[in-house]
C-alpha cells in the first residue's frame, strides 16, 4: 500500500511562506513590489525549494495566486543563494530573469517559457561564468527581439512581423557549460554558430531541430556523453557522425511517427553500427523507427525458455554483439518491443504494462505527444485486464496531468485512465494522500480544460471517491465547478446528469455550514433552473429527480437554503411537477421531503398557508407513491403548519378540523415496520411537536415517526434519540392531559425500545 507519510517540515514550512509572502520572508513596498526583510539571510538550499515549489504552486494549485514581483525578494545575493532552479510555462518572463541577474546560478531550467524573448539571452549572459546544465525548451520566442524596440511596442503584441530573429548570439564565455538542452528551438536559429564557443558539452539534446550537416557535433567527440535527435529527419551523414562520438553512453534518435513522414528508415546495418562503434552505450532510444530489414530472428531461432536479457540471447540480431545489456532501450511504436528477448533492464513500448509504463516515465517532460498515447495503452490495460503496478501507474499519470494542464489529448486520456485506476478493486492499495492528489490533478482538468470528454472523465472519476467524505478538504472548489458544469446552457445530457448525482451527495451529510456556504454559491437556484428547463422539455428523468433531491439534501434544517427556495419560485416548479409528472413516485417523495424542511422553518410556514398548497397536502396524504414516504412527509408538512394554532390557519378551505380528521386517518393506515427511504441526522424538529397541546394530530405524527425508526433500525436511531434527550419529552407527553391515549400509547413503546436496547449494549466487562 502507497505511505500515508506527512509531509516534510521543510515541505510543510515552504508552502506556507509562500502563502503568506508579506508576512513571512517580506514586506511590501509601495502596497505591490515584494522586498526582503533585511534581517533574512537564506542559503540555497532554501531558497531553490521556495523557488522550485513556486513553480509547482502556480502550475498545479488552484486556490494559489502568483505574485508579479515574487523574483525580486531573491535579486540580492548578499541575503539569498540561488543555485538550481527549474522554471516552465507562462509563469516566467523577461522581467524575472532579470531580477535574479546576480545569482550564481549552476542549473537553470526553462520549460516552455513562451514568454521569454531576446532579452533573457542578454540576462542569460550573466550567468555565463557559473552555469552548467541549461535549458530552453520549448522557450520559442528567445531567439526573437522587437525590430524596433520602443517603437511599436503595442503592436508588436499581435503582430509578430515586429519581431526578428537573433542570430549573433552565441554561447561564448559559458566556460563551465556541459549540459544543454535547445529541444523545439525555433526554425531558424544557426545552432552550428550558437554552440560552437562551447568547448568541452557533456550532453546536448536538439529535439526537434533540423540541420542537413551535422558534423559540428565532432567537436565534441571526446566529451559528449548522452545526445538526443528527436525527431530530427536523419540521414546516412548523420549515422556516419554520430558513431564517431565514441564517449555516447546515452543515445537518443527516437521520432513520433505520426508527425510527418521521414525518409530516413533504420537498418540492421545502422543498429549494427552503434554497437560496434559505441562501446560505452548504456542507453539507446529508436522509438517510432521503420525498421527497413528484419532486424529479428526467426521464431525457429529464438531459444526457449524464460525472457532473457542476455545479449548473446537476443531477439534482436545485431544487440547480441553487445558487452552487456542496456540500461534502457527505446522501442515505443516500433515491431521490435514485441520480441521475446530484448537485451535491456527497461524496455519502452506498447508490449506490455511494464513497457507502457516506461514510456510514460520516459517522455512526460518533453513528449506530451508521445505521452498521451502511451496514457492511451494504459487506459486499455487498466479497463480490460488488471494494472499490476497500480501505485506507479497513478503517480505517472499525476505527473502527466500536472505537467501539461493544458493538453487536451493528455487531460483526456489520462482523466479516462483514472477513472479505472480508481475504482473499488484497487481502493485498498491507495493511501489518503495519493487519493487526495488524484482529486487535485482532476480538479485542475475541470477547471483548466472545458471539453465534454475531459469534464465527464473527470466527473466519474470523482464517483470512485467517498462522498462527501474524500472531497471535503477541496469542498468548496469541487462545488463551484460542478455548479459551472450545470449551467443549463450546456446540453450534454450525460455530465449533467453524473454532475446532479455528485452534487446530490456532497450536500448530503455534511453539516450546515457547508450547506449554506453551498446554498450562497448558487446551488438552489442551479438546481431551480434545471427542474424549470426539464419541465419546458415535459422530461422527467435522473437529472430531473436528483436535483429535487439535491435541494431536499441542502434545505435539511437549513433556514437560508428553504427561504431561497421560496424566493425562486420553487412553489410553483412543484405544482407544476406535481401536474405534469402525476405518476412519478421518487419524484414526488424527494418534492415532499423538501417541503418537509421548509415546514420546519416557523418564519416561512405562513407562505404555504394557501387554499392551492393546503389542498394538495391533504390529498398527498392518501398517496400509496414509494410505500409510506409521500404521505409521510406530505403529514409532516401538515404537522409543522397545525403546530402554529387554529389562529395561523389563513384560509377558509379546506377547514383545519377537515385536514386534521384526514391525517389521523393517514396515519393509522401505516405500518409500523415499514423500512424508510429516509435519513435523519437529528430529532429535533420531530422532537419540538411533543410537548405541546395546541396540535394533537402533531404530537402523534411525531411519535409514530420516532416508534418506527426505532422500531426498524434501532441500531442508529435509539442511540440519537437518548443522545438529542427525546426520553423525558416523551415522558412528560405521557403526562399531558391533551394527548391522545393511542399517542402515549405509542410513546411508552418507543421508550420500552429504547431502555432495552441500552440494557442490551451496556458495557459489563471490568
Amino acid at each position: 500500500m502507497a505511505s500515508d507519510t506527512p509531509e516534510s517540515l521543510m515541505a510543510l514550512c515552504t508552502d506556507f511562506c509562500l502563502r503568506n509572502l508579506d508576512g513571512t520572508l517580506g514586506y511590501l513596498l509601495d502596497k505591490e513590489t515584494l522586498r526582503l526583510h533585511p534581517d533574512i539571510f537564506l542559503p540555497s538550499e532554501i531558497c531553490d525549494q521556495l523557488v522550485n515549489e513556486y513553480v509547482e504552486l502556480v502550475n498545479a494549485a488552484c486556490n494559489f495566486e502568483p505574485h508579479e514581483s515574487f523574483f525580486s525578494l531573491f535579486s540580492d545575493p548578499r541575503s539569498t543563494r540561488l543555485t538550481r532552479i527549474h522554471l516552465r510555462e507562462d509563469l516566467v518572463q523577461d522581467q524575472d530573469l532579470e531580477a535574479i541577474r546576480k545569482q550564481d546560478l549552476v542549473e537553470l531550467y526553462l520549460t516552455n517559457c513562451e514568454k521569454l524573448s531576446a532579452k533573457s539571452l542578454q540576462t542569460l549572459r550573466s550567468f555565463s561564468h557559473t552555469l552548467v546544465s541549461l535549458s530552453l525548451f520549448g522557450c520559442a520566442n528567445i531567439f526573437y527581439e522587437e525590430e524596433n524596440p520602443g517603437g511599436c511596442e503595442d503592436e508588436c503584441l499581435v503582430n509578430p512581423t515586429c519581431q526578428v530573429l537573433v542570430k549573433d548570439f552565441t554561447f561564448e564565455g559559458f566556460s563551465r557549460l556541459r549540459f544543454l538542452n535547445l529541444g523545439r528551438m525555433i526554425d531558424g536559429v544557426p545552432v552550428e554558430s550558437l554552440l560552437r564557443p562551447l568547448n568541452s558539452l557533456a550532453a546536448l539534446d536538439l529535439s526537434g531541430i533540423q540541420t542537413s550537416d551535422a558534423a559540428f557535433l565532432t567537436q565534441w567527440k571526446d566529451s559528449l556523453v548522452s545526445l538526443v535527435l528527436y525527431n530530427m529527419d536523419l540521414s546516412d551523414d548523420h549515422i556516419r557522425v554520430i558513431v564517431q562520438l565514441h564517449k555516447l553512453r546515452h543515445l537518443d534518435i527516437s521520432r513520433d511517427r505520426l508527425s510527418s513522414y521521414y525518409k530516413f528508415k533504420l537498418t540492421r546495418k545502422v543498429l549494427s553500427l552503434f554497437v560496434q562503434k559505441l562501446g560505452n552505450l548504456m542507453s539507446l532510444d529508436i522509438s517510432g523507427h521503420m525498421i527497413l530489414e528484419n532486424c529479428s530472428i526467426s521464431k525457429m531461432e529464438e531459444e526457449a525458455g524464460q525472457t532473457s536479457i542476455e545479449p548473446s540471447k537476443s531477439s534482436i540480431m545485431p544487440f547480441r554483439a553487445l558487452k552487456r545489456p542496456l540500461q534502457f532501450l527505446g522501442l515505443f511504436e516500433t515491431s521490435l518491443c514485441r520480441l521475446t528477448h530484448i537485451p535491456a533492464y527497461k524496455v519502452s513500448g506498447d508490449k506490455n504494462e511494464e513497457q507502457v509504463l516506461n514510456a510514460i516515465e520516459a517522455y512526460t517532460e518533453h513528449r506530451p505527444e508521445i505521452t498521451s498515447r502511451a496514457i492511451n495503452l494504459l487506459f486499455d490495460i487498466a479497463r480490460i485486464e488488471r494494472c499490476n503496478q497500480l501505485l506507479r501507474a497513478l503517480k505517472l499519470v499525476i505527473t502527466a496531468l500536472k505537467c501539461h494542464k493544458y493538453d487536451k489529448n493528455i487531460q483526456v486520456t489520462g482523466s479516462a485512465a483514472l477513472f479505472y485506476l480508481t475504482n473499488s478493486e484497487y481502493r485498498s492499495e491507495q493511501s489518503v494522500k495519493l487519493r487526495r492528489q488524484v482529486i487535485q490533478v482532476v480538479l485542475n482538468g475541470m477547471e483548466s480544460y472545458q471539453e465534454v470528454t475531459v469534464q465527464r472523465n473527470c466527473c466519474l472519476t470523482l464517483c470512485n471517491f467517498s462522498i462527501p467524505e474524500e472531497l471535503e478538504f477541496q469542498y468548496r472548489r469541487v462545488n463551484e465547478l460542478l455548479l459551472s458544469i450545470l449551467n443549463p446552457t450546456r446540453q450534454d445530457e450525460s455530465i449533467q446528469r453524473i454532475a446532479v448525482h455528485l452534487c446530490n451527495a456532497l450536500v448530503c451529510q455534511v453539516d450546515n455550514d457547508h450547506k449554506e456556504a453551498v446554498g450562497k454559491m448558487g446551488f438552489v437556484v442551479t438546481m431551480l433552473k434545471l427542474i424549470q428547463k426539464k419541465l419546458l422539455d415535459k422530461i422527467c428523468d435522473q437529472v430531473m429527480e436528483f436535483s429535487w433531491s439535491a435541494l431536499w439534501n441542502i434545505t435539511d434544517e437549513t433556514p437560508d437554503n428553504c427561504e431561497m427556495f421560496l424566493n425562486f419560485n420553487g412553489m410553483k416548479l412543484f405544482l407544476d411537477c406535481l401536474k405534469e409528472f402525476p405518476e412519478k413516485q421518487e419524484l414526488h417523495r424527494n418534492m415532499l421531503g423538501l417541503l418537509g424542511n421548509v415546514a420546519e422553518v416557523k418564519e416561512l410556514r405562513p407562505q404555504l398557508m394557501t387554499s392551492q398548497f393546503i389542498s394538495v397536502f391533504s390529498n398527498l396524504l392518501e398517496s400509496k407513491a414509494d410505500g409510506i414516504e409521500v404521505s409521510y412527509n406530505a403529514c409532516g408538512v401538515l404537522s409543522h403548519i397545525m403546530f402554529d394554532g387554529p389562529e395561523a390557519w389563513g384560509v377558509c378551505e379546506p377547514q383545519r378540523e377537515e385536514v386534521e380528521e384526514r391525517m389521523w386517518a393517514a396515519i393509522q393506515s401505516w405500518d409500523i415496520n415499514s423500512r424508510r427511504n429516509i435519513n435523519y441526522r437529528s430529532f429535533e424538529p420531530i422532537l419540538r411537536l411533543l410537548p405541546q397541546g395546541i396540535s394533537p394530530v402533531s404530537q402523534h405524527w411525531a411519535t409514530w415517526a420516532l416508534y418506527n425508526l426505532v422500531s426498524v433500525y434501532p441500531d442508529k436511531y435509539c442511540p440519537l434519540l437518548i443522545k438529542e434527550g427525546g426520553m423525558p419529552l416523551l415522558r412528560d407527553m405521557i403526562k399531558m392531559v391533551t394527548a391522545r391515549q393511542e399517542t402515549k400509547e405509542m410513546a411508552r413503546k418507543v421508550i420500552e425500545h429504547c431502555s432495552n436496547f441500552k440494557e442490551e449494549n451496556m458495557d459489563t466487562s471490568r
